[in-house]
């Protein structure tokens, strides 16, 4: 786990930028920025529409707000004269002709800038609609698909086969896969794969991925590789649903919850 230096400040702890959101999905946005916000990373970024905006400074006034003209993101946000460390993209947004277009642009300048990027929902599943679509993935992203997100990426029947694609793919692109679910399965560039014991049933709720978004995210913006903010985030965040529904039961909670129990998880690892 990364210290922090009593001489330091919030420079020090990395940037993290957005894209997530929009008119018809907000709170998609307010996840994923409250748990980037509970990364320790040092500065959150969003960039959404103006919908979004207000719904996240009315909960997260420590986030930083960039807003797209239109409903939907419409325009590649502007990377340029900010060190953001990491970019984390695709909660909320839905898959409108101008999304695609902007996220495209987003693609290409994390590719030219080597930004470590998280990619997830309509940002996965924009690509899968994409011809060539791996080409397009940053090297050292991290992807967090669910099992239909993954079965539209990877279109396999056999599991093993499916499998061997995966592996294959996070070795040609030095990156990262986060398969979300029972046990979630994490591969690695190195063909090394890791299964979480964290997480339960309480969890499958609408939400719970934009807030492991965030969260490995700011854990990317924060210092970490590819492999350990994964690692981390889906360790914690499944922690913190164990936590909650321990407190709570399965039933009575909810993915916003999980942002306030993040904390635990973090508290165990930094006084192992």
């Amino acid at each position: 786990m990364k210290r922090r230096d009593n001489e330091s400040h919030k420079g020090d702890y990395g940037h993290l930028m957005i894209v997530a959101g929009c008119e018809r999905m907000p709170g998609a946005a307010v996840l994923a920025t409250g748990a980037a916000l509970k990364s320790g990373c040092g500065l959150v970024s969003l960039h959404s529409t103006g919908r979004a905006l207000q719904a996240v400074v009315n909960n997260y006034p420590s986030a930083m707000l960039s807003e797209d003209p239109g409903k939907y993101l419409s325009i590649t946000p502007d990377l340029e004269g900010r060190s953001y460390t990491a970019i984390a993209a695709g909660p909320g947004l839905g898959k409108e002709p101008e999304t695609r277009k902007a996220l495209t642009g987003l693609l290409k300048t994390t590719r030219e800038k080597a930004i470590p990027t998280v990619l997830d929902a309509d940002a996965l599943n924009i690509l899968s609609e994409t011809d060539g679509w791996m080409d397009l993935v940053p090297e050292g992203s991290v992807l967090t698909p669910h099992l239909g997100e993954l079965r539209r990426l990877f279109p396999m029947e056999d599991d093993a086969v499916q499998e061997s694609a995966i592996a294959g793919f996070c070795e040609k692109k030095a990156c990262v896969l986060v398969r979300k679910g029972y046990r979630t399965k994490i591969f690695t560039p190195s063909g090394r794969y890791l299964v979480n014991t964290t997480g339960n049933p309480g969890m499958a709720k609408g939400g719970s991925g934009d807030v492991l978004t965030g969260l490995i995210g700011g854990l990317l913006a924060r210092g970490y590789t590819p492999d350990d903010a994964a690692a981390l985030g889906v360790w914690i965040h499944g922690y913190a649903g164990d936590c909650l529904t321990a407190d709570f039961t399965a039933e009575a909670y909810n993915s916003r919850d999980l942002i306030d129990y993040l904390w635990k998880g973090f508290s165990i690892l930094y006084n192992k």
